[in-house]
């Protein structure tokens, strides 16, 4: 599978935006007003959904498209509920819809509802299975491989033989997998798996259980690395690993650059995070769904193509998420504008903001 690095970025969205802006130059047969783009994102346990790419997609909607509406609904992480929104939209007769799968299996049949009634579905973030028109998101498997390499950088001696839990994703997601196999691959010849655990829902408390029985089962000595699947789950991690009194903690991975994680970054809690320009994501599939609500291809959008259990070769765009520790937050998150200094830097941390080189 293709993937679009961060320097093709300015190339591609030049292209985002022409094809887009061509899509809306006809209105006809919309009614009143223009299309409707129906938002289904999955929860809200996981901040990233509602703080950064719902408010980016109705804006670049918006952008593309003047005339264009955005309805938005959140399954709370739960596939019934998706299923009925999705089949509310549908009903409402949508013009398109985004789609950030809840259980991709559970979902399937209301992909096929949607295609029978001529609504394009654009997989937003994670491959939802049956007839989807396209799929945006960034490489899962390296994801993972940078997650990998990262905990063994972390390690440093012990990632020779050491041991490591590994904290996984929802199981029902397949990006949980995606970046697992991507983890495994790096980690297997290197270190020892001792645990491994499916973290439902991606939910903080849930990791902090897992981590608990992994304390209390291995103790504390033989854990020279945590895999976790994301920033949430690096924070139940880390919460139970203070809370059995653990120091030094162990390295401990992340994915999502959440604030929090990126703070623990600062403070030396947590080791790292995967950085993915979720603005570029966002774009990407704004311009796919405007595209198809107007009844223009996409194929001057996508970059390759990917298989699902159901479909093969679905057009994709599929971007490179890139590691991010103490000494790069600089040169990536505060230079590309993801968060200000001051927003990391709060008064308490400012001591090891300096020490980390984060100075205004």
């Amino acid at each position: 599978m293709g993937r679009l690095g961060l320097r093709g970025a300015a190339g591609l969205l030049a292209v985002l935006l022409a094809v887009s802006l061509a899509g809306c130059t006809d209105s006809g047969g919309e009614g009143e007003g223009g299309p409707t783009i129906g938002l289904l994102l999955p929860s809200r346990a996981v901040p990233r959904w509602e703080k950064s790419d719902k408010p980016l997609i109705e804006k670049r909607v918006k952008e593309l498209c003047a005339d264009c509406a955005v309805v938005y609904a959140n399954a709370e992480n739960d596939a019934a509920s998706q299923r009925q929104q999705m089949t509310s939209m549908i009903t409402r007769g949508v013009s398109a819809l985004i789609l950030d799968v809840v259980d991709p299996k559970a979902l399937r049949s209301s992909v096929r509802a949607a295609q029978r009634e001529g609504i394009p579905v654009v997989a937003y973030d994670r491959l939802a299975e049956g007839p989807i028109s396209g799929f945006v998101s960034f490489d899962g498997a390296q994801v993972g491989t940078l997650q990998g390499e990262a905990l063994l950088k972390g390690m440093g001696a012990r990632a020779d033989g050491g041991g490591v839990v590994m904290m996984n994703g929802d199981p029902s997601s397949p990006n949980a997998a995606w970046y697992e196999g991507g983890a495994r691959a790096v980690l297997r010849r290197e270190v020892r798996i001792l645990k491994s655990y499916d973290t439902l829902g991606w939910r903080t408390e849930n990791a902090h259980d897992h981590m608990s029985a992994a304390i209390s089962d291995l103790g504390p000595s033989r854990i020279d690395g945590v895999l976790a699947a994301n920033d949430s789950i690096a924070a139940g991690v880390i919460s139970a690993l203070k809370s059995a009194g653990v120091s030094p903690l162990p390295p401990v991975t992340g994915q999502d650059a959440d604030l929090d994680a990126v703070q623990r970054i600062v403070k030396g809690e947590q080791y790292m995070t995967v950085y993915k320009p979720f603005r570029l994501e966002t774009e990407a599939a704004a311009a796919m769904a405007v595209a198809l609500a107007r009844g223009n291809d996409i194929d001057a959008l996508v970059t390759t193509t990917v298989n699902s259990p159901t479909t093969k070769g679905v057009p994709a765009i599929l971007l490179t998420p890139a590691a991010v520790t103490r000494e790069t937050i600089g040169r990536t998150l505060v230079r590309n504008g993801v968060y200000r200094l001051d927003q990391i830097c709060t008064p308490k941390l400012r001591p090891a903001c300096d020490r980390a080189g984060l100075t205004r």
